[in-house]
């Protein structure tokens, strides 16, 4: 092998050359070029050695290993500070309070209370209703899904039409699909593509929920226009046709159900894919034990809030229909409204708008139709005819979210206009008498 001999002289002055020259290599003692003796030293020179050489003065030295830059320390963070806990202790202080004021200071401060408690009771029941239909597999799992997963909704409404106030039920309705569709997906599009240019989601999928909410659109309008064109002869008649038309919206949801469950379930394989990981971990039987109480604390809540409604609307100067339509279409959507944004920071665009979907065709197409058939034993008779400034709204936020899901891309800028169209139908909402 062939050594190097370096010339007893100023080391220094060469090996600041060697530095200067930014050479890939690390040489242990480097030499002046031209100034070397190669020698054996007594060693056996290998076939294929590098030979030192006036062209190659660096053969023995080894290549200088790759130097990464430092990672930029990271932030500081609130580890303590997470939306699970933020629900939590909101819960724990509102819920006492909304309990008490009822006996204390019955009224608008019951109502305000009440609102602020049903939003963490309302995260809870979403939450356990995923976990346990998560852990149930697709089938049993998917079904439940499709029944609890509006259950806070249904429990408020039906408390509603137990105390006569039907016209509050028709605005929780359209409230809560308008909410979906244009507030929770609107919220959830400016959050993902706030950082990014532009996200993807599956177009067949949102396209499958634009036609399921169109058949609802349609099958909410007929009873209006059929009521228009008849006039006073359709009175009689408006409860039976309302039937008719939720036992057909029940088949046509169950259907909906072997669809997504059975028949074309790899369409939303996606969001089956990302739901899991954005759960609690909760074992079954805790999360039967969640559902059960929050299901108990919402009914309490819905009742207080119900009974508080007339002293609020006097209080704030609010009509029944935008209380119905905008304030506890809002609480009763607190947990679609995090949960949508929090996956689509995560550019999980297929599970926010499988989540903005998927609630209001429950709503249109489960909720609705039981709540009219509900109202028949309770003497309370509920009918599918919503005004025409609530068709409208319905409309325009089908129309909005499909024009939305055509192309399977989204940006901050499309979220942007799903919350102008809420918010004008908001303020067009507050002057309805």
């Amino acid at each position: 092998m062939v050594g190097v001999e370096r010339r007893r002289g100023a080391p220094d002055e060469h090996r600041s050359r060697n530095q200067r020259l930014n050479m890939p290599f690390r040489c242990e003692q480097p030499f002046p070029i031209g100034q070397f003796v190669a020698s054996t030293h007594g060693r056996t020179i290998q076939p294929g050695s590098p030979r030192v050489s006036r062209d190659n003065p660096f053969a023995w030295c080894k290549p200088r290993p790759a130097v990464s830059a430092a990672a930029p320390p990271e932030a500081p963070t609130n580890v303590w500070l997470t939306p699970d806990r933020v629900f939590t202790v909101l819960l724990a202080v509102a819920f006492p309070l909304a309990v008490a004021s009822h006996f204390l200071f019955p009224g608008t401060p019951t109502f305000v209370i009440a609102c602020i408690a049903l939003i963490p009771l309302a995260r809870l029941m979403g939450e356990a209703t995923e976990v346990i239909s998560h852990k149930l597999g697709a089938g049993l799992g998917g079904l439940m899904n499709a029944s609890f997963g509006n259950a806070a909704e249904l429990i408020i409404a039906i408390a509603a039409l137990r105390a006569g106030q039907l016209e509050v039920v028709k605005a929780s309705i359209t409230g809560a699909i308008l909410g979906n569709l244009l507030l929770v997906l609107g919220m959830a599009v400016v959050a993902g593509g706030a950082t990014r240019e532009k996200q993807t989601f599956s177009a067949t999928a949102a396209l499958s929920g634009s036609a399921m909410m169109f058949l609802a659109l349609v099958a909410m309008t007929v009873p209006d226009l059929f009521h228009f064109s008849q006039g006073a002869a359709a009175e009689p008649v408006m409860q039976q046709l309302s039937v008719g038309i939720s036992i057909v919206l029940l088949v046509i949801y169950a259907l909906s159900l072997l669809f997504a469950l059975r028949t074309h379930k790899h369409i939303y394989a996606a969001e089956e894919e990302g739901s899991g990981e954005e759960l609690p971990s909760w074992s079954q039987p805790k999360a039967f034990v969640i559902l059960i109480a929050s299901t108990v604390g919402v009914a309490i809540l819905a009742e207080l809030l119900v009974e508080a409604i007339e002293p609020a609307v006097q209080a704030f100067g609010f009509t029944h229909t935008f209380i119905g339509v905008i304030v506890i279409a809002i609480v009763g959507n607190a947990a679609e409204h995090s949960t949508a944004v929090l996956v689509a920071m995560k550019n999980k665009m297929d599970l926010a708008f499988n989540i903005a979907f998927e609630s209001s065709k429950q709503i249109a197409l489960f909720v609705a139709p039981v709540l009219v058939l509900l109202s028949l034993p309770l003497g309370h008779k509920l009918t599918l005819e919503f005004s025409h400034m609530e068709v409208a709204g319905m409309g325009a936020s089908v129309a909005a979210a499909t024009l939305i899901g055509l192309d399977g891309e989204s940006n901050w800028l499309e979220g942007v206009m799903l919350l102008g169209v809420y918010a004008i139908l908001g303020v067009a909402f507050f002057f309805v008498p």
